[in-house]
């Protein structure tokens, strides 16, 4: 189904790959091995990933790497969860200069919570904080956000380290004003710059944008602080290294329509299923594909990584906080890492189950190298 609609629609050459990578994941296309029991003779086959960062299947891995990564970076104390998001109104703008107004919100973000986190009225001090762009909603329809993890505290440029109030952060309606404040300005800059066309005529298209927009709702939702790091292990297991629809929700697909499962906050939060030609589920998850090279999860202030090392060490004598500090492991395997994960022996026979699976032939890719992707003109 991917290639007719790759031949029928405009696609981004980013695009392209990701349609082409999630259809070839894990089949014959992209090659892989022939195993055989050692105990009772069955043979299996497996077949390489793609390991495109959209692709359903091929996130665990990465994500679990990422969060052992994260781990000795937290600090012990509660954290904030900011959703910061931006109006539907320039959904058609983010579908025609994606990399642009991503960049601008990650910018007009940062900055706010930086600039709030300075304030003497707040906290007076440098904040921790990892910010992650989401482009979805529940229905698979263009939602941009970012959800903000934020450390409940800042650092004094004396180096003592300055707690937030119990159960508060950072007022939401002084937030969302100020992050309108500088998102605007940041587009007026970008539009004046030729970096974005919007569609109404020159000269006066920047300024009827801008104050359209600043009609629109700007909405940043605060969620109940984290306890401890543990439960900012498990909230960020949970929103990074995610795509736009995972496996799990999907219901039916029989080559006309796609059935999937969604939940309907403006309605209690409840569960429903919605069907959709496949022709527009395929574009709707098109729509969330980042483009290339753009980075989702980005980190600032103590977390920044030119001066990382040096703030969270500073940070943790400000709180008295001396973890130990683990030697380097050594490089887990794939085995390794889902006996851990999964508590899976992906090499265990699954017929006799005392049987080990070996591999006894390699399977040639039967696309060594994939044909260019269509023009745009």
């Amino acid at each position: 189904m991917a290639p007719p609609f790759g031949a029928a629609h405009r696609l981004a050459p980013v695009q392209y790959r990701a349609m082409r990578a999630i259809a070839a994941c894990r089949t014959e296309a992209l090659g892989g091995h022939l195993a055989q029991c050692d105990a009772c003779g069955a043979q299996r086959y497996t077949y390489h990933s793609c390991r495109n960062r959209h692709c359903p299947k091929c996130q665990t891995l990465a994500k679990e790497r990422w969060l052992s990564a994260r781990r000795a970076e937290l600090l012990p104390v509660p954290y904030f969860h900011l959703v910061f998001t931006l109006p539907h109104a320039l959904n058609a703008l983010a579908q025609r200069h994606p990399e642009v107004i991503y960049r601008l919100l990650f910018q007009s973000v940062s900055a706010t919570l930086i600039e709030f986190g300075a304030n003497p009225r707040w906290l007076g001090g440098e904040i921790a904080a990892t910010l992650i762009l989401h482009t979805w909603g529940q229905m698979l329809t263009q939602h941009l956000h970012l959800h903000c993890l934020v450390a409940a505290g800042a650092l004094h440029p004396d180096g003592h380290w300055i707690r937030s109030r119990r159960g508060f952060l950072f007022p939401v309606h002084a937030l969302a004003a100020v992050f309108r404040g500088k998102f605007l300005a940041a587009l007026t800059r970008a539009c004046e710059r030729g970096l974005i066309q919007p569609q109404d005529p020159a000269p006066l298209s920047a300024q009827r944008l801008a104050a359209n927009l600043r009609n629109s709702a700007w909405v940043v939702y605060a969620k109940q602080p984290f306890g401890g790091p543990q439960q900012v292990l498990d909230y960020l297991g949970r929103y990074t290294h995610r795509v736009a629809i995972s496996n799990n929700r999907l219901l039916r697909c029989d080559g006309n329509q796609v059935s999937f499962r969604y939940r309907d906050y403006a309605h209690g939060n409840r569960r429903k299923v919605l069907t959709l030609q496949t022709g527009e589920f395929i574009r709707r998850f098109l729509l969330h594909v980042l483009p290339r090279g753009f980075m989702p999860i980005r980190h600032y202030g103590l977390l920044a990584n030119r001066t990382k090392r040096l703030k969270l060490s500073q940070a943790r004598q400000a709180l008295d906080y001396a973890p130990p500090v683990p030697s380097p492991p050594p490089p887990e395997s794939l085995a390794a890492f889902w006996l851990r994960v999964a508590n899976r022996d992906i090499h265990q026979c699954p017929h006799c189950r005392t049987g080990r699976m070996l591999p006894i032939a390699s399977l040639p890719s039967r696309r060594a190298r994939a044909p260019p992707a269509p023009s745009l003109a």
